[in-house]
């Protein structure tokens, strides 16, 4: 199992519908994230900035990044383009970060 962690940008102001939405999160993409080996999901927000802060755990080669070829995900990155920094196909402007530490 691997970890892997990004960082994305909400716009100003819309913290609390971007918590709203992924506490309702489409029992769909939830079930397309685990089967393909995405496990221990989190999200944080430094509202200071409004950088989100990702991290997950991978059972196989891929993460949720790489799912942008599924509807699903593509239905998830039009209904959260409005709230967030993202590229021309909609997805989230999403920097992977590397890993300097790590204690178990």
């Amino acid at each position: 199992m691997t970890r892997a962690a990004f960082k994305m940008k909400l716009k100003p102001g819309f913290a609390a519908e971007y918590k709203r939405r992924h506490d309702a999160i489409w029992p769909e993409l939830s079930a397309l994230l685990k089967k393909s080996g995405v496990a221990d999901y989190s999200i944080f927000l430094d509202e200071e900035t409004n950088t989100l802060f990702a991290v997950q755990k991978q059972l196989g080669d891929s993460s949720s990044q790489d799912l942008g070829d599924t509807e699903i995900v593509r239905r998830w990155w039009s209904y959260m383009a409005d709230i967030m920094e993202t590229n021309p196909d909609k997805s989230p402007v999403s920097i992977p970060l590397a890993e300097v530490f790590y204690m178990e």
